[in-house]
C-alpha cells in the first residue's frame, strides 16, 4: 500500500503548512476526503480558524466551522502526517530580490518534524531550482533523513485566485510535478482527490516551477502594455475605455485594462524570474519594462490627482483626499503589496492629508502593516477630491450623487470663476462610473 492509498484509507494525514489565502481552502477541501492537519506559526490566526472566523473570505466561516481539519500552531503535530504541502508566502526585498525567509523557516520546521517516507509538495512561488536546491538541503540537514532514500519531493504551484468566487481550486487544472515517477503519480493522485478540473503532470519540478512564474509574468506584461497605452491616450485627450472597447470588437483582441498591479503574485512573481535570469547572466528586457511601468502607476494617479485639483483652484497644501479601497483587488480583503499604498504616500508628499476607507479591509492589520486608521464611511466627509482607488462591490453599489455627497461645498472661490470653484475632482481609476453623466454632473473626472 503506496502512501496515496494510505491516505484515501485515512491510515495517514495530510499537513498543510502556511493557512492564508491558498493554503486554507486546501486544507478545508482535503478534509472532506481524508484527514488533515493546518499548520500556521500565527497563533492568532489559528485561533481564528478553530473559532470558526475565516480572516481570508476564501471559504467562509460555515465550511470552517463544519471542517474536520485540525488547525494548530504546535509544529509537532506535522509528525503525524506524511503528505505534507508547504504553501506560505514568497515576497519580495525592498530592492526587489526574492525574500526566500518564508519557505526556508517552513522547510526547517517541517524538517525537525520529517517522517521517514513523507513527500513533501511546494506550492509557494519560486524560481526554477528553488525547491531542489534551496529546500530538499534544508530537510535533509533538519530532518537528518536523505531526499529520494527516505523522502521524496514535488512542486505544484498554487493558482488560487483571492476573492474570486468563480475561479476555484476545484476547477482549476493543477499543475503537478515530482522528483520521479513514483513521487509525481503519488502526488498527481492525490490533489486529483478535490481538483475537479484535473492534473498536469510537467516534464520536471523546474518546469512547473518555471511555469508558475511566466503565468502572472504575463499577465503583468500585458497589463503594463495597458498603462502605457492610458498614459500616451491621456497626453493625447484620447479616453482609454472608450479604445479598449472599440478595439476589443475584434477577435483575437486580449482583453486587458490598465490598472494598480500589486498584490502576492502577480506585482511579485516577475521579480523571482529576472533574479535567477540575472544570476546566470541575462538581463530581463521585456519583463522588467513592464514593472517599472506598473510599480510607477500608483504614482502617476497621485500626480494627475494633484493636476486636477490645481485646476480646480483647490489648495493642495492642507488639502483633504477621500481614498476608496486599500485592497490590491477588488472584493478581496488582501493588503499586501497593494499599490494604492503608493498613491497615498505620492500625495502625502504634496502635503494632502488622506481619508482612506475601506469595507474589505481588516483595520487592524491596515494600522500594523501600514499605520494607516481605515476611517468609517460616515467620517468621509468635506473633502477636496475623492479617488475611488479599488472597485469593491459596495463602490459599485454607489451613485454618483452618493459621490457628490462626500466632498467640501463651501469653496472659496478664486478668481471670480465659481464654473471652475464648484467642479468636484473625481479619480475613478478603473472606470466604473459612466464618464459621460460624471461630467455632466459638474465633475473633473480622470480615469485610466
Amino acid at each position: 500500500m503506496n502512501l496515496y492509498e494510505k491516505i484515501i484509507n485515512k491510515k495517514e494525514k495530510i499537513a498543510v503548512i502556511g493557512l492564508g489565502y491558498v493554503g486554507l481552502p486546501l486544507a478545508v477541501s482535503f478534509a472532506k476526503v481524508t484527514d488533515v492537519i493546518g499548520f500556521d506559526i500565527s497563533k492568532d490566526k489559528v485561533k481564528n480558524y478553530l473559532n470558526g472566523i475565516d480572516v481570508t473570505k476564501e471559504v467562509g466561516n460555515e465550511a470552517l466551522k463544519e471542517t474536520t481539519a485540525l488547525f494548530t500552531s504546535n509544529e509537532e503535530d506535522l509528525r503525524k502526517a506524511k503528505f505534507h504541502i508547504v504553501a506560505v508566502p514568497t515576497p519580495i526585498n525592498k530592492d526587489k530580490t526574492p525574500n526566500l525567509n518564508p519557505v526556508i523557516g517552513a522547510s526547517k520546521t517541517l524538517g525537525k518534524n520529517l517522517a521517514k517516507g513523507s513527500i513533501v509538495v511546494y506550492e509557494s512561488t519560486v524560481y526554477p531550482g528553488v525547491t531542489e536546491e534551496v529546500c530538499v538541503p534544508i530537510l535533509e540537514r533538519e530532518s537528518g533523513l536523505k531526499c529520494g532514500l527516505d523522502f521524496k519531493v514535488g512542486y505544484s504551484p498554487e493558482r488560487i485566485n483571492p476573492g474570486d468566487k468563480v475561479h476555484r481550486l476545484e476547477n482549476i487544472v493543477k499543475v503537478v510535478s515530482g522528483m520521479d515517477e513514483e513521487s509525481l503519480d503519488i502526488i498527481a493522485k492525490v490533489y486529483e482527490l478535490v481538483v475537479q478540473a484535473g492534473v498536469h503532470r510537467a516534464e520536471s519540478i523546474k518546469v512547473a516551477e518555471a511555469a508558475k512564474v511566466i503565468e502572472n509574468s504575463q499577465r503583468d506584461i500585458n497589463i503594463a502594455f495597458m498603462n502605457e497605452l492610458s498614459i500616451i491616450f491621456n497626453k493625447l485627450g484620447i479616453d482609454t475605455k472608450s479604445v479598449l472597447k472599440a478595439a476589443g470588437t475584434k477577435w483575437n483582441f486580449l482583453n486587458f485594462t490598465p490598472g494598480l498591479v500589486g498584490g502576492h503574485c502577480i506585482g511579485v512573481d516577475p521579480y523571482y524570474l529576472t533574479y535567477k535570469a540575472e544570476e546566470i547572466g541575462y538581463h530581463s528586457q521585456i519583463i522588467l519594462a513592464g514593472r517599472k511601468i506598473n510599480d510607477n502607476m500608483g504614482k502617476y494617479v497621485a500626480e494627475n490627482t494633484v493636476k486636477l485639483m490645481i485646476k480646480a483652484n483647490k489648495q493642495i497644501k492642507g488639502a483633504k483626499v477621500a481614498v476608496l479601497g486599500l485592497t490590491f483587488k477588488e472584493n478581496c480583503p488582501d493588503v499586501r503589496n497593494t499599490k494604492v499604498i503608493d498613491i497615498i504616500n505620492e500625495l502625502k508628499e504634496y502635503g494632502i492629508n488622506t481619508l482612506v476607507h475601506d469595507p474589505q479591509a481588516d483595520k487592524n492589520e491596515v494600522f500594523d502593516v501600514y499605520g494607516i486608521d481605515i476611517k468609517e464611511a460616515e467620517d468621509i466627509k468635506d473633502v477636496d477630491a475623492v479617488i475611488l482607488a479599488v472597485p469593491h462591490e459596495e463602490y459599485k453599489e454607489l451613485t454618483l450623487e452618493d459621490i457628490s455627497s462626500l466632498y467640501n461645498n463651501n469653496y472659496a472661490h478664486i478668481n471670480g470663476n465659481k464654473d471652475i470653484d464648484d467642479k468636484k475632482v473625481f479619480i475613478d481609476v478603473k472606470g466604473i462610473f459612466n464618464r459621460n453623466k460624471a461630467e455632466k454632473m459638474g465633475y473633473l473626472y480622470w480615469r485610466l
